[in-house]
């Protein structure tokens, strides 16, 4: 079975974690941490930057990391996720405006693109009410998130 690196991004602000709605397999609909595959000659911690400034429009450093999960994917691939806890830097340009198609997103607010087709900043007492990706629960609860 191929195995796929993949990363995740641990960002909290204000007792809240950011999450986004997944538009596609694998958890299409669901809420995840923001991330994706890490791409041929990449670190995962360039992965980790690249996928946040599609995915939410922020900008991050990328500090520890909390842990590696395996996860089932489309057609028998198996993704090798690791999460990274991340501090938010800003919007995407450094101006502090991130451009998404014909509007502007200022300061550090997220906005959805790539993948995702939403993006919240949920309290960490209100995850498990959200409909999550398979396994996210259980896997945020024993490293301690929330």
């Amino acid at each position: 079975m191929p195995e796929i690196a993949a990363v995740g991004a641990i960002a909290i602000r204000d007792g809240a974690l950011l999450l986004i709605r997944r538009g596609h397999a694998p958890s299409r609909g669901r809420w995840s941490l923001p991330g994706g595959r890490v791409e041929p000659g990449e670190t995962a911690r360039e992965a980790l930057v690249r996928e946040m400034a599609e995915e939410t429009g922020l900008v991050v450093e990328v500090g520890d990391l909390v842990g590696e999960v395996l996860r089932p994917g489309p057609n028998g691939v198996t993704y090798r996720i690791q999460d990274f806890r991340v501090t938010l830097l800003g919007a995407e340009t450094a101006a502090g405006t991130a451009v998404h198609g014909d509007h502007a997103v200022a300061g550090d607010d997220a906005v959805a693109g790539d993948d995702a087709v939403d993006v919240a900043w949920v309290p960490l007492a209100d995850i498990a009410k959200r409909q999550l990706s398979a396994g996210l629960l259980g896997t945020l609860r024993e490293w301690a998130v929330i």
